[in-house]
């Protein structure tokens, strides 16, 4: 599968995840956003931009349990609790902000 943005292809696998990590940029971003009717807003950008950084450093999507407790000690325990990531990412916290992250789909998801 994939999508065109911009003149560029963009390889993704059966879920929409993005294949060639590289290739995200905030444009793809919302683009993935808009196909999971997500209005990105500064709370999810955030969120984004957390998940990308924990990948770069372990390797790895995070799965909703490891995501909110590092989002927690990051960000503040208001933030980081399942409730909230839910009502920025209804489609399931790790999952939706993975894809538009560019990140690959968490262990874990189904």
């Amino acid at each position: 599968m994939a999508f065109e943005l911009a003149g560029v292809t963009y390889e993704t696998d059966e879920d929409g995840y993005l294949m060639d990590l590289d290739q995200w940029n905030n444009d793809v971003a919302k683009y993935l956003a808009e196909e999971e009717e997500v209005e990105m807003s500064e709370a999810h950008w955030e969120v984004v931009n957390f998940l990308r950084e924990y990948y770069d450093e372990y390797k790895i999507a995070p799965m909703i349990r490891i995501l909110t407790k590092a989002i927690g000690k990051k960000l503040g325990k208001d933030k980081g609790n399942t409730k909230y990531l839910y009502e920025l990412y209804p489609g399931g916290p790790a999952k939706q902000a993975c894809k538009i992250a560019g990140l690959p789909k968490p262990t874990g998801c189904v």
